[in-house]
């Protein structure tokens, strides 16, 4: 899933191409995409485009007449810019929106559609707004009563948009590891200084990638947004030596989400459970670096 960094890289690469241009057309191949009839994708028609924003994961554009047209990506969706308008691919192609300028086209791998796409007023987008926290602009105390709001361990906590806004599995797994925190840590467990440190990693590691991304695009539209990179230090890692201890990067996948840490840096030594594949080992499963 297309996460801050790559949200304000897409942005990046927006602002340049469509603000300022009028909207000259909007097409709609897969009808499961639109989230709203009131008001409807012909009403975009016409409208100058005045800026572009993100809202959490969400890219919103927002035209004249107090029109706003707000895409969630969610895991597999993707944009891709035409300099002009293209036919909407039958495989894979949800919709595109024609300026004056290219045409900007919403994509979507695989058979599952779960992209979206609203046509709200500036009165209804808190609608559309998880309520997370921005941590580049939160202080250190507004962002632990933010993260322990519920009690979950700090991987869950980090990526519930209801706390902190545009955080997902990726990073949350590079703010871990810089931290020195385990994923499976109850969020209400931290002491000062872990929180503090915790707070420092999540901006440091947000804003660095941010503007990496950007960095990477350039003047061009991004064409490889993917969750996984090479530079990445733990999440993708799975089996590779840490670069900090040199210990064997590790995964535990719950609910079909995977997590990556490194025993070494974050958990003392200790191997974490894996919901299903330490139940099916049992006393075969390894408990530390040594056994493992």
């Amino acid at each position: 899933m297309p996460e801050l960094p790559e949200i304000e890289a897409y942005l990046h690469a927006l602002r340049p191409r469509i603000v300022g241009a009028p909207v000259i057309d909007v097409r709609v191949a897969s009808f499961s995409l639109l989230k709203t009839y009131d008001p409807s994708t012909d009403e975009l028609i016409g409208q100058d485009v005045r800026s572009v924003h993100r809202i959490g994961k969400r890219v919103s554009i927002d035209l004249t007449d107090d029109l706003h047209c707000v895409i969630h990506l969610m895991v597999a969706g993707r944009f891709k810019w035409n300099d002009e308008p293209k036919p909407i691919p039958k495989r894979g192609g949800l919709a595109a929106i024609d300026f004056s300028t290219g045409s900007l086209l919403l994509t979507e791998a695989g058979s599952k559609r779960r992209a979206s796409m609203s046509v709200l007023r500036s009165e209804d987008l808190a609608s559309v707004d998880p309520g997370g926290i921005e941590v580049g602009d939160a202080s250190l105390a507004e962002f632990g009563k933010a993260l322990t709001i519920n009690r979950h361990t700090l991987k869950r906590a980090l990526t519930d948009a209801r706390y902190l806004s545009g955080v997902g599995g990726a990073f949350a797994d590079e703010i871990l590891f810089r931290a020195h925190l385990s994923p499976t840590q109850m969020n209400t467990n931290l002491s000062d200084d872990e929180m503090a440190s915790l707070y420092e990693a999540t901006r440091s590691i947000l804003s660095e990638w941010t503007k990496q991304r950007i960095t990477e695009t350039g003047d061009t539209f991004p064409t490889k947004v993917t969750a996984f990179h090479p530079d990445m230090a733990v999440h993708g890692k799975f089996g590779e030596n840490c670069s900090v201890c040199g210990a064997p990067i590790q995964k535990i996948v719950a609910s079909g989400r995977e997590t990556n840490y490194c025993p070494g840096c974050q958990t003392g030594g200790r191997i974490l459970a894996d919901r299903s594949l330490s139940r099916l080992l049992k006393d075969d499963w390894p408990k530390t670096l040594d056994e493992l």
